[in-house]
């Protein structure tokens, strides 16, 4: 029940108003909506990928180790292959370190991957700059003292 407590009002509204949770229902849900009010605890980076694993294959490697939520290999846009890694969301916490423990440093489709667990995006200007439109001129200003 407090897991109940931490959807949003909307949801829980729509969801009692549905009478059955039938698969044929018109209200479904991604996982990623409950997995976003549960944290990053149970989410692990997995890095190092094959280019060529799927998500049904790391899918298949991870689930032995306890229930897994979602299995997402991240694509690349333009050429629609792997970028080398993904990220894999655990039922519960313990299952999470059960992986990443059994999973770190061990081959899987020919690579060598390295679990860590997911880290929440930054929003930060650090890093490089992105370039948009024509360079400024930078603008000297001339302090005169009397």
């Amino acid at each position: 029940m407090a897991a109940l407590r931490k959807i949003p009002k909307h949801i829980l509204g729509q969801l009692s108003n549905q009478s059955s949770f039938a698969p044929s229902s018109s209200l479904q849900f991604s996982p990623s909506l409950f997995i976003s009010r549960r944290g990053f605890a149970s989410k692990l980076f997995v890095k190092g990928l094959s280019f060529y694993t799927t998500e049904k294959g790391l899918l298949e490697a991870f689930s032995q180790y306890g229930q897994v939520v979602e299995a997402k290999v991240v694509m690349d846009r333009v050429s629609d292959r792997s970028k080398g890694f993904g990220f894999v969301t655990f039922a519960s916490v313990d299952e999470a370190e059960k992986a990443k423990m059994e999973m770190d440093g061990k081959a899987l489709h020919g690579r060598v991957i390295l679990v860590e667990y997911a880290k929440p995006r930054r929003y930060d200007d650090g890093g490089m700059p992105i370039a948009r439109g024509y360079p400024q001129k930078m603008c000297a200003i001339k302090v005169e003292l009397w």
